[in-house]
C-alpha cells in the first residue's frame, strides 16, 4: 500500500469520530474514551447497533464480491473506517488479485492504521487518501493517481450517507453523490447502506440525538429517501432492501434471528 498524503500532525481525541465509534461497536481497540462513551450511550438506547455494524460489514463483503465477479477491477471505498479483516481489498483481490483499491477517510488515525496494516497487499495494489467525502475534487484527484476513471469503478459508501446532509454551500447529499457518480464510467457500480427510521423509529431517534449532541450530524432516511441515491442507475436484484436481505449468505440468514437491523442497502450499475 502507498499513501498519497502524509499523516496529519494530530489526532483529535477531544470529540468522537464515527470511524472510531464504529470500531468500538465491532470490538476493535483503535478508539479513544470519548468514542467509547458515545458508542455506549447509543448502545444503551438502540440495541440494534452491534448487529447493525456486523451486518454492514457482511453486506460490504457480498456487494464487493458481486462487483468483482461481474468484472470490475477498480474499487473506491469512501469512509472506510479503521481497517478490519477481511477488508474490502482482501475481498476484491480474493476474487481478482489484480484489483486496485483506494480507501478514503478523513480521520488521521485511519490513515496511520492504513499505512501500518495495508502495506504490500496482493498484486493489484491498495492505496489510501486522507480526504473528506465533501471535498469531491480533491478526493477524486488523489484517487485518480491509482484508479483510471475512464474504466469501471465500484464506488462504496457503506454506512456513510447517514452522516451527510446539507453542506455549508447548500449542496445536499444527493447532489454530492451525483457528482461522484457522474465521474464514473459506464459499467461502474454504486454500493450503499444507510440507517433508516422505518424499522425502529424510537431507537433511531434516540441514537440520532446522541450523535447530534456529540457534534456529529446524523440523518436517518426513509426507504424513498434512500432509494433516491440510485436514480438513473440500474438496481441489481433484489433492489433496495433491509441489509440482511441483500443476496444473503447462510451467516446472514442465521443472523436475522438476532432481531431487526434498521439499515437499508442497495447496489446499482451505471448504464
Amino acid at each position: 500500500m502507498t499513501g498519497s498524503e502524509s499523516a496529519p500532525a494530530r489526532v483529535d481525541t477531544s470529540r468522537p469520530h464515527p470511524a472510531r465509534v464504529y470500531d468500538w461497536w465491532l470490538g476493535g481497540k483503535d478508539n479513544y474514551p470519548v468514542d467509547e462513551e458515545l458508542a455506549r450511550k447509543i448502545l444503551a438506547v438502540d440495541g440494534t447497533v452491534l448487529r447493525g455494524a456486523r451486518a454492514n460489514r457482511r453486506f460490504m463483503h457480498r456487494a464487493v464480491r458481486t462487483a468483482a465477479e461481474a468484472g470490475v477491477r477498480q474499487f473506491l471505498d469512501i469512509g472506510t473506517g479503521i481497517p478490519t479483516e477481511p477488508n474490502l481489498h482482501q475481498v476484491a483481490q480474493g476474487v481478482a488479485p489484480e484489483s486496485r483499491v483506494v480507501y478514503a477517510d478523513n480521520d488521521p488515525i485511519v490513515l496511520r492504521h492504513a499505512e501500518a496494516l495495508l502495506h504490500g497487499s496482493a498484486e493489484g495494489g491498495t492505496d489510501y487518501v486522507h480526504a473528506d467525502v465533501r471535498d469531491v475534487d480533491a478526493l477524486l484527484s488523489r484517487a485518480g493517481e491509482s484508479l483510471d476513471f475512464a474504466r469501471p469503478v465500484a464506488l462504496s459508501l457503506v454506512a456513510l450517507t447517514h452522516y451527510l446532509g446539507e453542506d455549508p454551500d447548500g449542496d445536499d447529499v444527493y447532489g454530492l453523490l451525483e457528482r461522484y457518480v457522474d465521474t464514473l464510467a459506464p459499467g461502474s457500480y454504486l454500493i450503499l447502506s444507510q440507517v433508516t427510521p422505518d424499522l425502529s423509529p424510537q431507537a433511531i431517534e434516540n441514537a440520532a440525538n446522541h450523535f447530534r449532541r456529540s457534534g456529529t450530524p446524523f440523518f436517518p432516511r426513509s426507504l424513498a429517501e434512500f432509494s433516491r441515491f440510485f436514480d438513473g442507475l440500474e438496481l441489481l436484484g433484489p433492489g433496495v432492501i433491509p441489509v440482511y436481505g441483500w443476496r444473503p449468505e447462510p451467516a446472514d440468514v442465521a443472523a436475522q434471528a438476532e432481531g431487526i437491523v434498521p439499515v437499508y442497502a442497495g447496489v446499482a450499475r451505471k448504464p
